[in-house]
């Protein structure tokens, strides 16, 4: 674990996070509406957590993007990537989401604000990671 780097580390935690979050919005238990969920669309009244919005293909882009971070996680330059280009693309989703772009899956206004969250999350680990590169560099280097 002390190998690791905090961009790996982040990358790790979110990447876990997004499959479990994956997993969880295709569990009765934690969805409301479980019987409507669909497939895609924004017609889908399924929400998780009573709250955020789901169908099938959103809880699928969850965990394969879950899937992805761990994947990446493995090396620093991949772990940046992840949190760089998830956070454009979770920033990207927040602003379809408020200009109405997001009817090929479901969203509601807790899912809009949850992507600001999720983009500037992402953004800001990648931003405290960058002492990452550096060090990496200069292990690299002694080598």
């Amino acid at each position: 674990m002390a190998d690791r780097s905090r961009a790996q580390t982040l990358t790790m935690l979110f990447g876990l996070t997004f499959v479990v979050v994956g997993i969880l919005g295709f569990a009765p238990g934690f969805t409301t509406n479980y019987d409507d969920l669909g497939f895609a669309g924004d017609e889908s009244s399924t929400e998780l957590l009573g709250l955020f919005q789901v169908s099938v293909l959103h809880n699928l882009v969850h965990v394969i993007f879950g899937l992805v971070g761990l994947a990446l996680a493995r090396t620093v330059e991949g772990a940046r990537a992840y949190l760089l280009g998830g956070g454009i693309v979770y920033l990207a989703l927040w602003v379809l989401g408020l200009v109405g772009g997001t009817d090929w899956i479901p969203t509601n206004d807790a899912d809009d604000w949850l992507h600001l969250g999720l983009g500037i999350a992402l953004l800001g680990a990648w931003f405290i990671s960058r002492s990452d590169v550096k060090v990496h560099d200069r292990t690299a280097a002694a080598m």
